[in-house]
This record gives C-alpha cells, structure tokens and sequence, in this order.
C-alpha cells in the first residue's frame, strides 16, 4: 500500500493555513480568542475546534494503524486557534515519523477501532478507503465551512492548499 502520509501533509498545511486565515480575522474583528473555535454550522454539529481535532486524529490514526506503529494520544483540550495550530503540528511531526516502507502489505492488515459504543474491523485498504479518509475529509471540509460561513476569506484553493 502507498503510504497515506504525503496526503494527510499536504491537506493539514492547508489547513494550517486556513486557520492562519482564520487567526488574522479574529484578530482584524478583534475577537475574542475562544470565539471561532466554538464557531458550528448548525447547533447539532460539533464546534469548529473539535472539527481540527477529528482530522488529527484520522490523520495520526490511520498512519499508526496502518503501519502497525502506536497511535498517539493527544488530549482533546484545545480552546484558541494557536493551540489547533499547535494540534496540527503535532500531528505533522508524528506522520513524519512513520516511513513509507512500514505501510508495505497494510492493505490486508486488518484494523479494528473503536467508533463509540461500536467496534469496528476493517481489512486496511478498506479502513483507509472508506473511513479513515472520507472521516478526514468530511471533517476539514465542516471545519473550512464554519470559518467561511462567518466570514473567513478563505476559497477551495485554500481548502486544496494551492
């Protein structure tokens, strides 16, 4: 399997830089620094910090599991948009780590995680296929959607990270 980790890089600097963006608005607005990360779509939705943290967490996931290494743990506690930007380099230096070589034969390692009260099993290419991605994606793209429906300047090319 080719390693997922060139993705997860180039769609996490973009949204580092998205949330540059974000960071010159809320400070353009002079707003408070716990206001955009609490930002949501809709009042059912998750706000726009936990939105950061899910892609991390797919990013830094799918990487571990599918290479066979750890998955770090990072404590969900992020409140301002320097520690999501914090969140996002982390999670950039732990994918770093993990070398292509080590994602050799993860298409058929099977991946079993827990996804709230279900435990789910997946043969890997179908874990990175039809989870781990669309999950990452899905969650950068609510994320790029709360800023930019409060005003961010931000576009697909930001989103695409041109």
């Amino acid at each position: 399997m080719q390693s997922p980790v060139p993705t997860f890089t180039h769609s996490l600097t973009a949204l580092s830089k998205i949330i540059a963006k974000a960071q010159a608005f809320e400070e353009a607005k002079k707003m408070k620094p716990e206001v955009i990360p609490q930002l949501r779509l809709i009042a059912d939705m998750l706000p726009f910090w936990r939105q950061i943290t899910i892609c991390c967490d797919h990013a830094k996931g799918a990487s571990a599991r599918l290479s066979g290494m750890e998955n770090p743990s990072f404590e969900d506690k992020e409140s301002t948009l320097a520690e999501l930007q914090d969140r996002i380099a982390r999670t950039l230096a732990f994918i770093a780590t993990v070398p292509a070589a080590a994602f050799e034969g993860a298409e058929t390692r099977i991946i079993t995680l827990k996804a709230g009260p279900r435990e789910l099993t997946f043969p890997g290419a179908q874990y990175l296929a039809s989870f781990a991605m669309p999950n990452f994606y899905f969650h950068m793209t609510t994320a790029h959607n709360i800023l930019r429906s409060n005003g961010v300047d931000i576009g697909k090319t930001d989103f695409l990270g041109g």
